[in-house]
């Protein structure tokens, strides 16, 4: 299996000099397999980078996993040209939401005045799933939801496919204590091969921001621990970290997982790791 980076950011979009080794696009990762459909982690502005690399004739199929609806994480669902074409399958899973369906926000979004063209003219079949605490079946991969603490209805996914398991833990409310971890996340996280997970604050930003939904580099490292994870992304950059700044909270990473803990990386647009 590749796991491949095409957006890593959180919050919004910032592409810049000052982060032109990491990148600016927000969250997207794509899992890819011989002879598989690809499954997609998130559908932020990193999905156009994605859709470069996808077939543009109407036979595109695929399944993207998105762990919540906000903005960082859907928005680039207008700019995927593979998914706008006739014959193309595209089938979305997301976590239920008490404002409407899936579909109905989407279009809720995507519509004039804000855009052009609505979700639903898009001429692909896109089809909307609810998830919450479910296990699937995605073509030849077995997909376990779970709900994850943050800010809205949010849900982490486990993929084990071609006999590995990558976890995908985007968006995570750390406890005030940055110790203890939601049973759910370290039953997603539990011994598998890769975890990606946000990693937007350091202690000193979480302490002004708690109450954002994120977590710290070092509770990553935590959860990753706790878990038994084999390898760590530090993921969902903050905006306002250079690359100079991400290199650092990668050496301090590293420092606190320590000989004894697990393997940790940095994501960057472009990363690839094959599993």
């Amino acid at each position: 299996m590749e796991v491949t980076f095409y957006g890593v950011r959180g919050s919004c979009p910032c592409p810049s000099e000052a982060n032109r080794r990491y990148g600016g696009n927000t969250a997207c990762v794509a899992l890819t397999l011989a002879g598989q459909d690809p499954i997609i982690f998130d559908l932020g502005t990193g999905l156009r980078a994605f859709g470069d690399t996808q077939p543009v004739d109407g036979t595109f199929a695929g399944t993207a996993l998105i762990t919540h609806i906000h903005w960082d994480h859907v928005q680039g669902l207008p700019f995927f040209p593979p998914a706008d074409r006739v014959g193309a399958r595209f089938d979305i899973f997301g976590p239920q939401q008490d404002a409407g369906s899936l579909a109905d926000l989407f279009d809720g979004f995507m519509r004039p005045p804000y855009f052009p063209v609505t979700c639903s003219e898009l001429r692909g079949d896109i089809q909307f799933h609810e998830v919450l605490k479910d296990d699937l079946t995605v073509g030849t991969a077995k997909v376990a939801v779970r709900p994850v603490p943050h800010c809205g209805a949010t849900v982490g996914y486990r993929v084990t496919w071609g006999g590995r398991t990558v976890t995908y833990v985007s968006d995570h409310q750390a406890p005030l204590d940055l110790d203890t971890v939601a049973d759910s996340v370290l039953e997603l996280a539990d011994g598998a091969d890769l975890l990606i997970h946000d990693a937007q604050y350091t202690r000193s930003e979480f302490e002004q921001k708690a109450h954002w939904g994120h977590c710290t580099v070092d509770y990553a490292v935590t959860v990753a621990r706790k878990a038994g994870v084999r390898k760590l992304v530090l993921f969902h950059h903050d905006p306002s970290h250079s690359d100079e700044r991400l290199d650092e909270l990668l050496i301090e990473a590293r420092a606190f997982a320590g000989v004894s803990g697990p393997e940790v990386i940095a994501a960057y647009e472009g990363l690839q790791i094959v599993i």
